[in-house]
């Protein structure tokens, strides 16, 4: 008389073998990774909830602290920065000047923090069942993503009430930048997540990186300022290398119209056109780049 526990060894013993390891060549390999986190959609939609969800487990007031962040910060940044050491008499609006590039900056920064660590932080899950590895990294940037649109929804208000977004061709800037935001900031965190499996120095790494980064793009200070102090030189070709630079102006470039007749660089558009093919085949590198490391992954964890 057979068991339940023998029923299911049967049924276990008639499905196909399946290799855990990386498809070889990069066309074939790619579309297996895509057709494999398309089929397990609805798990990663459940993480990225999970992602959100988690943030405020047992908080009172919930999501309403996803719209007080955001705001709180940009109070700060307009008081100390704008107010005390008078940066907006340089700068005109700029409250506005300055959360538009912090929107940028908190979306890439978010991506490439969470992800560096999302993949030891799911190690429990990693080594009990098969999953695609890349979900974990896409679960950390639909989060990010979630809180990128509460903070763009409250520029958009903020540069409505201030006059200071026109519907013109300005705007044509704003996808651009955020593709590309989005394309170099998940390729990070494909590659970062993955070495950091093998060495955990990488998430505190990244951590005083992105805070460098920070500075080293026009922010709290504008684009002007960095004109008149390097402009002109080899350092402002290396300046505007960093694509992160690059999307911050142009978000700058589609909310900012007090800045309309400030400096901005040349062929800004397509200098990002550039950055984002550059980044979108950073990406496809990265999702190979990290389909060899994941092998070993859940022996490491």
């Amino acid at each position: 008389m057979s068991t339940p526990a023998d029923s299911r060894a049967a049924a276990l013993a008639q499905e196909p073998m399946r290799s855990a390891g990386p498809v070889r060549g990069f066309a074939a390999g790619t579309w297996t990774s895509v057709r494999d986190i398309w089929a397990h959609r609805e798990l990663l939609d459940l993480l990225v909830r999970r992602e959100v969800k988690a943030r405020y487990k047992d908080s009172v007031l919930g999501f309403f602290w996803s719209l007080m962040r955001p705001l709180t910060m940009l109070v700060i940044y307009y008081v100390a920065i704008g107010k005390f050491l008078e940066a907006e008499r340089s700068i005109p609006q700029f409250a506005i000047y300055i959360f538009t590039g912090l929107t940028a900056w908190q979306l890439f920064s978010e991506v490439v923090l969470s992800g560096t660590s999302s993949i030891v932080v799911n190690g429990g899950l990693i080594k009990k069942v098969y999953v695609p590895r890349d979900i974990f990294p896409l679960s950390t940037t639909g989060s990010a993503l979630f809180n990128f649109g509460i903070q763009l929804g409250i520029l958009i208000i903020a540069a409505v009430l201030t006059g200071s977004l026109r519907l013109d061709s300005r705007l044509l800037y704003l996808p651009v930048a955020f593709a590309l935001l989005l394309a170099l900031g998940l390729a990070l965190a494909l590659v970062l997540s993955a070495v950091n499996v093998y060495l955990r120095d990488v998430q505190y790494l990244v951590e005083i990186t992105t805070m460098v980064l920070f500075w080293a793009s026009p922010i709290v200070y504008s684009w002007k300022q960095v004109e008149g102090a390097i402009g002109g030189t080899a350092l402002e070709e290396v300046y505007l290398g960093n694509p992160v630079t690059l999307a911050v102006l142009g978000f700058q470039r589609a909310f900012w119209s007090a800045g309309e007749n400030e400096p901005m660089p040349d062929h800004l558009m397509l200098r990002l056109g550039v950055a984002l093919a550059v980044s979108i085949v950073l990406l496809w590198l990265s999702q190979r780049i990290f389909t060899r490391l994941q092998g070993n992954f859940a022996q490491e964890l």
